[in-house]
């Protein structure tokens, strides 16, 4: 059996990577365990988890991950809101979104230069994934209309990755909209 650690940024990505990536993938006999990124440390040993504050913080939790010599590592941070010290951030091409995060996937590989290393960073964050499959959110909210409010919305912009990462319109700000409860 292969095992893969994935940093991961949050609550939320951690629950996606548990109970829906790592189910799926024990079927090709791949152990996938979600790990939250620390952000904080304090002298009680108490660790603060989940955000993408600084690199450094991240480039410890994957250096750490690695010392795991018998387990591949990924990550599932989000493109949207990387802090600026992030590898390859301030040469980022010109180029599409999807070239621009391709860009930052490399250089992180590149900093960290290990072939076990396999970065993904989510274009925008997690919750643009929910863009996706509109009638899968409407099992979970049926009596709403969420389903037609987020096929309306991936009409508007393609698809579920480039939905806009600005302050009123990133994919969870709109999931906010359309579901205040």
């Amino acid at each position: 059996m292969t095992r893969v650690l994935a940093l991961v940024e949050g609550q939320t990505e951690e629950t996606f990577v548990r109970d829906v990536l790592a189910e799926h993938l024990l079927q090709f006999e791949i152990y996938l365990k979600p790990v939250l990124v620390s952000t904080k440390r304090v002298k009680s040993g108490f660790k603060f988890k989940g955000g993408v504050s600084q690199y450094g913080k991240v480039r410890q939790d994957l250096l750490h991950l690695l010392a795991d010599r018998d387990a591949a590592v990924t990550t599932m941070l989000d493109y949207y809101g990387l802090p600026r010290d992030f590898p390859g951030f301030s040469t980022r091409p010109a180029g599409t979104c999807y070239q621009r995060v391709e860009h930052l996937e490399r250089a992180l590989a590149a900093d960290l230069n290990d072939r076990r290393l396999v970065p993904y960073l989510s274009l925008h964050e997690f919750e643009a994934l929910l863009f996706a499959s509109p009638t899968e959110v409407q099992s979970a909210f049926p009596r709403s209309q969420v389903a037609e409010l987020l096929a309306a919305t991936l009409r508007s912009v393609g698809s579920p990755e480039e939905v806009n990462d600005g302050p009123e319109t990133h994919p969870s700000a709109r999931l906010q909209k359309l579901l205040p409860s």
